[in-house]
């Protein structure tokens, strides 16, 4: 594995990617740590610690910081970061399946892909600047909410114009570098630039522990020694589990029929359709998570008729991740957008038909409406496995806050979007730095056996 490492800075093409990577992620990671203007540094740190006390369990507020690199916490211009890019591809591929226009744009090759993609950046623009509003109410808010006098130090409407002018800025710079790394980097850059952020809150993940297991810090340890060694074997046995779903894929066998020519056969042969376990990828958990947290919001309701008093108590039960009906109403979530997402996504008359215009077909399985019953027959059952996978490794983190009161910050890398992520990732940029090794005649990452590519 060494040896493959000190390869890649053999090759100086590749080895100028690796490089130039690493100064684009740099430059993003900067944006983080740059205050918006008119904030004041002073009063960011006192909210950091109101909002890490308000928010120890896990909140919205502690899920996205995570994602942000602790941007929001610092307020920083780069909070949005990467953000309203994703959320705006997620809109438009959905919406794909349910606007004929758009479909059809996506299925008219590069030139549709590139409209698409305009109507993306413009969709992003739009998110941009109504999160960036949203944000600087929050910061205005949050002078009385926590008590943090002075944050902000300019008129309320100047900060908004300041406050939307520099983060949709920065956001769209970001949204540049990761296309950046995409062509002359490596690895894909938006993929990239999400999984530095979460893996940068990293080393606060093990301070914590040192803190809280061994000390660390001239503080007495809380927590027994041995506790901390299971916690790591369990990580290995969930870390391998990820992998191993990030990974799995049903191989439907594809028959191609021979053709003849002058008394000689050709073509045919036998193939697969891979079918991924986990289709859906982390879209289930990031469509729930937003969900449980608006319905945390009816606990601020205020009244006192019977209805409001029961929406304000389910909303104080959804809003603590530490009960059972927010970790029910989660699973439920999990379950119902991992089949949401397969079904809009994944077509199986479009293959079906593409089989039969290819000439090939499913053995024992006539061509056309069959084929593609017996494919979503098999896909509603890869998903089930794979729904019950993801569901296991998006509430380890609930249950480890719940039962064991093991922090936020530790916790949300033993499962989770978090760790599905970072997973992926990695496994992907491990793919394209193996085939740019392979290609230039290096060994891979692995003897036997290879890494199986996202797509």
């Amino acid at each position: 594995m060494l040896k493959t490492f000190a390869n890649l800075f053999k090759i100086p093409d590749l080895r100028a990617r690796i490089f130039f990577t690493i100064a684009l992620v740099a430059v993003a990671r900067l944006l983080a740590m740059i205050p918006t203007p008119g904030v004041d540094w002073d009063a960011i740190v006192l909210l950091q610690r109101r909002i890490a006390e308000a928010n120890a369990e896990g909140g919205l507020l502690a899920w996205f910081d995570t994602f942000t690199g602790g941007a929001l916490t610092q307020c920083s211009i780069g909070t949005l970061s990467i953000w309203p890019y994703i959320s705006a591809q997620i809109i438009i591929q959905l919406m794909t399946a349910v606007i004929p226009t758009l479909g059809r744009l996506q299925r008219e090759g590069d030139a549709g892909r590139k409209t698409l993609n305009l109507y993306t950046r413009w969709l992003t623009i739009g998110i941009c600047v109504f999160q960036a509003c949203a944000l600087a109410a929050t910061m205005l808010n949050s002078q009385e909410t926590f008590g943090v006098g002075g944050l902000v130090s300019m008129s309320p409407i100047l900060f908004y114009v300041t406050t939307v002018i520099s983060m949709t800025g920065a956001s769209m710079f970001v949204m540049w570098l990761g296309d950046q790394i995409t062509d002359r980097g490596i690895g894909n850059g938006v993929s990239l630039l999400i999984m530095i952020n979460i893996t940068s809150r990293l080393p606060a993940a093990v301070a914590d522990a040192g803190r809280e297991y061994l000390g660390f810090g001239g503080a007495a340890a809380q927590r027994s020694a041995w506790e901390l060694i299971l916690l790591l074997v369990f990580f290995f046995a969930v870390l391998l589990g990820t992998v191993a779903l990030t990974q799995a894929l049903r191989k439907i066998p594809i028959h191609s029929t021979r053709a003849i020519s002058r008394g000689s056969a050709y073509g045919g042969g036998v193939t697969y359709l891979p079918l991924r376990v986990n289709y859906a990828g982390v879209m289930p958990i990031i469509f729930a998570g937003p969900i449980l947290q608006l319905i945390g919001f009816l606990s601020r309701l205020n009244g006192s008729n019977a209805v409001t008093l029961f929406l304000k108590r389910v909303g104080e039960q959804v809003a603590n991740v530490t009960t059972p009906t927010h970790i029910l109403l989660y699973a439920v979530l999990i379950l119902f957008f991992t089949f949401f997402w397969v079904a809009t996504q994944f077509n199986a008359m479009n293959i079906s038909d593409g089989l039969k215009r290819d000439g090939s077909y499913v053995p024992g399985i006539r061509p056309g409406l069959a084929t593609a019953e017996y494919l979503d027959a098999v896909m509603t059952r890869v998903t089930f496995i794979g729904a019950l996978s993801l569901l296991a490794i998006a509430i380890i983190p609930l249950l480890l806050v719940s039962f064991r009161d093991i922090p936020w910050t530790i916790s949300t890398f033993f499962g989770g979007t978090s760790l599905l992520i970072i997973v992926g990732v990695a496994l992907d940029t491990l793919r394209r730095l193996e085939s740019q090794l392979v290609m230039r005649n290096f060994d891979g990452f692995l003897k036997h056996g290879r890494i199986t590519g996202r797509r």
